[in-house]
């Protein structure tokens, strides 16, 4: 039983800056921004959402293949999925492109800056889902937007259930294109930004949203998430962290709990609370992967 994993494999050069961009940036003279933020610390982790939510379905004990381009600079990226026991039968290798990267800045506050460069991410629609015998379930994660589009079709029409998961990359979509990926997918994750910023291209509230679905799920940070289905919400409370060192990641290491969760059948609710207490442990470490379950951890209480 393997899970699919579409989206992005990346490196992500991650930066801090000790204090807080509020305070370096004057919302009355954006139009003539011009910044710089020195950042003592700087480190290259690997990353990408397929690869984060990837490291963290393995973290988990469960199968995992991701659906996903890398560049010629991403062979050793590749050699450290299959040590980690990922299936890599479904990432492609495009020689003269390089692999997706992320620069993210992160302040005193938690709050991010990123920019990326999609290099070989941007030809991920020419690797289409194909095998798809003994899957379960599969999870879209931000990828280029025709990879999206693409994948999305290509997995209902496979009619393997999905959660549509557009991160980042929502601001790509039309309204119509949102709902119609929405409608295609039978679960959906979203931070509390990503929500009202769909629920704003859509022209529909949540509770409406989450009509097309099993259920919408909204991540709120250390508050927890809210779970919607059928209109009403559910909140589901957040677990306390033993340190808040690095939110790289989170996200992703929520919803690997949540696939994990879902993929054991187990209802929304336990899923997502399952998700909050992985986002809790991976708050601690730095990167997207280099966090672990702390010893006597119970994956099923």
């Amino acid at each position: 039983m393997t899970i699919l994993v579409c989206g992005s494999l990346a490196f992500d050069t991650i930066m801090d800056f000790e204090g807080r961009f509020a305070d370096h940036i004057l919302p009355d003279q954006l139009h003539i921004l011009n910044v710089a933020f020195v950042v003592p610390a700087l480190r290259r982790e690997f990353g990408g959402c397929a690869g984060n939510i990837a490291y963290g379905l393995r973290q988990l004990g469960a199968a995992v293949r991701p659906v996903a381009t890398l560049g010629e600079d991403g062979r050793h990226y590749l050699q450290r999925l299959r040590a980690l026991g990922v299936d890599t039968g479904a990432i492609r290798v495009l020689g003269e492109h390089y692999t997706a990267q992320a620069m993210i800045m992160t302040d005193r506050d938690n709050n991010q800056i990123t920019a990326f460069h999609p290099g070989a991410m941007a030809l991920a629609h020419t690797n289409p889902v194909a095998d798809t015998s003994g899957v379960p379930l599969a999870i879209l994660s931000p990828d280029g937007k025709q990879a999206t589009w693409e994948h999305a079709h290509q997995l209902h029409a496979a009619g393997v259930p999905f959660v549509f998961d557009p991160g980042q990359g929502l601001p790509m979509f039309s309204g119509e294109e949102l709902l119609r990926l929405v409608e295609l997918a039978d679960w959906a994750a979203l931070n509390d930004y990503e929500a009202r910023l769909l629920c704003d291209r859509t022209g529909l509230t949540l509770a409406q949203l989450s009509r097309h679905l099993r259920a919408l799920v909204v991540t709120l940070g250390e508050l927890g998430c809210d779970v919607w289905v059928e209109g009403t919400a559910t909140r589901v409370p957040g677990e306390p962290a033993s340190a808040i060192v690095d939110p790289t990641g989170c996200g992703d290491a929520f919803r690997a709990a949540l696939l994990y969760g879902l993929a054991q059948g187990w209802p929304v609710l336990r899923a997502a609370r399952l998700g909050n207490r992985i986002g809790a442990i991976k708050i601690a470490t730095r990167g997207g992967q280099n966090w672990s379950l702390p010893p006597g951890f119970d994956v099923q209480a």
